[in-house]
């Protein structure tokens, strides 16, 4: 597999360009293909970043490197002596007390390659996902061959331990660790679940995995299953995922032909087979539980807990649920090692993690970076930038039950120990890029629409609470709240974070705590002035 392993990043703002940028850009792109290494090293612009003194600039990651004022002539030294033979070029560099602005911070941001490393998505948009000879062309299946080959399942689950590799589905949870306890479980009867249930607004993930790669979920739910020691496995898929759908059953229709899939997988005695089974619609369903009660033909509801799914989930038995994305994971770890796996990402929070970036930023879609990347360069470098020369606000991760992150936190390494200690959370990978034309109290009122109209109704904080906040958050916005209203939102949000039954619950308080923490101000001006400072909020009530 090819490893991007440095990026050159050119300015791309009016006086870099007008002091010849293009050119450098272009001689970058000219002397690494010349040197055949296009495969290894990324020319990319970068805009929203510029110096007047040293435009235009060259940044040379994962150094952080700082090469400008750049000229034509100089490019291929760097590429030489930086890109080649791995020795920076000081007398490039401007000093440091010509940094300033936006910049300063760069010299400072080292040791995390800010470029796409390809392990969920390596195959995708590269092979052809309905073809099982182009997977097994492109490394498919050799680690099942691998797992049941040489390996017990204890070696497996010690693999994905030591691996660090974390749910990626929001909670972050250790997979080794969930794994450890299915596979202690006493049953004869187990199950491996597919949580596809990809409900969370903004995020496509999964779905680009699914439709771009799908062996690469059967030979992992086959890997976890030998690993637990189950022999049925489903894929619970978001039904207006038809064409995840359909590739799915493809392969799994191909996996069983040439013996990867069903009774003695590839002569080994190991034996496994997979079901897909479509959703019906409900966000709920996303909650593990809920999914579960799905699949046995009920009523899509969370269920109390203990006991956990680990030791009584799907029909009462002991049951692996892991998300789409953390599943992906798991044939490269087991083919390459998880010495491997840790060489990306942060010690504590290891590997790579998918984003779908969305809103206020020039480019939007889906990229893969390690882990520990801050806000600041998916947005300058993955985005483009801020559209419009407006500057960052917030960011929501996760969609709809994600944080509400301000810019103060966007040189946060993004991981899952970083933010947790900024008080904040990752969620699931959705990123929604705000600028300052955004009003949060009309952010907030949007997501409490949804999750009260997404809540299941099982429980009073949740069935009441979301619709209740709601409501608030409308009248707010017509500027028709008291201050009264503060204390009600936050006991609000309280409830629901600490007597909901389920996790839908819980998230729904997230964006009230977020905004009432971080953007008090903003909440106030509403209420006391009439006034929403974004100029969004038609505020009728001001003219009373």
């Amino acid at each position: 597999m090819t490893v991007i392993r440095s990026m050159v990043l050119v300015s791309d703002d009016p006086l870099s360009r007008e002091r010849n940028a293009g050119a450098v850009q272009e001689r970058f792109a000219e002397e690494i293909r010349r040197r055949g290494l296009e495969g290894e090293i990324a020319v990319h612009t970068i805009s929203g970043i510029r110096c007047k003194t040293v435009s235009p600039l060259a940044i040379v990651y994962p150094e952080a490197a700082v090469y400008g004022p750049m000229r034509v002539e100089d490019v291929p030294l760097v590429v030489e002596e930086h890109l080649v033979r791995r020795r920076p070029v000081p007398a490039l560099m401007p000093p440091p007390h010509k940094f300033s602005g936006r910049l300063a911070w760069l010299p400072r941001r080292k040791g995390t390659l800010p470029a796409e490393q390809r392990v969920v998505l390596q195959r995708v948009g590269v092979i052809d996902p309905e073809s099982l000879d182009d997977y097994l062309a492109h490394e498919g299946y050799e680690a099942l061959r691998r797992v049941l080959g040489t390996s017990t399942p204890a070696d497996v689950i010690d693999m994905v331990y030591k691996s660090g590799l974390q749910g990626r589905g929001g909670a972050g949870f250790p997979t080794g660790l969930k794994w450890r306890f299915v596979a202690g479980a006493k049953s004869k009867k187990k199950y491996v679940v597919c949580n596809a249930d990809e409900s969370e607004p903004g995020t496509f993930k999964d779905r680009t995995i699914l439709e771009g790669d799908p062996h690469s979920i059967v030979e992992a739910m086959t890997i976890a299953a030998f690993a637990v020691g189950a022999d049925e496995g489903y894929i619970y898929v978001r039904g207006e995922y038809r064409l995840a759908q359909a590739r799915l059953r493809k392969a799994i229709r191909q996996a069983r032909q040439a013996g990867f899939l069903g009774e003695n997988i590839l002569d080994s005695g190991f034996s496994f087979d997979i079901h897909v089974h479509s959703g019906a619609g409900a966000y709920i369903c996303g909650e593990e539980t809920a999914l579960l009660e799905s699949l046995e033909g009920k009523r899509g509801e969370p269920r109390f807990r203990p006991p956990y799914p680990t030791t009584c989930g799907l029909w009462c038995k002991p049951t692996l649920v892991n998300n789409v994305e953390t599943l992906a994971n798991v044939p490269a770890i087991t083919r390459n090692g998880w010495q491997w796996y840790r060489m990306f990402g942060t010690p504590g929070s290891p590997g790579t993690k998918v984003y779908t970036i969305l809103g206020n930023v020039k480019r939007r879609g889906v990229i893969e970076v390690p882990l520990g990347i801050t806000l600041r360069e998916v947005i300058a470098i993955y985005g483009g930038g801020m559209e419009d020369g407006t500057r960052l606000k917030l960011a929501q991760t996760g969609g709809s039950s994600g944080s509400v992150v301000p810019a103060s936190l966007q040189d946060t390494p993004m991981d899952f120990n970083s933010y947790k200690q900024a008080g904040v959370s990752l969620g699931s990978g959705a990123l929604l890029i705000c600028n300052e034309d955004t009003c949060v109290i009309d952010l907030a009122r949007v997501l409490m629409n949804f999750f009260r109209v997404e809540s299941c109704g099982k429980c009073t904080p949740c069935r009441v609470g979301t619709r209740r906040a709601h409501a608030i958050l409308t009248r707010i916005s017509r500027g028709q709240g008291t201050m009264s209203d503060l204390d009600e939102l936050e006991t609000i949000a309280e409830a629901l974070a600490t007597l909901s039954n389920c996790g839908l619950g819980t998230s729904a308080s997230v964006p009230l705590r977020d905004i009432l923490r971080h953007y008090r101000a903003e909440v106030e001006a509403h209420l006391r002035l009439k006034v929403c400072p974004a100029g969004v909020c038609a505020m009728e009530g001001s003219r009373d």
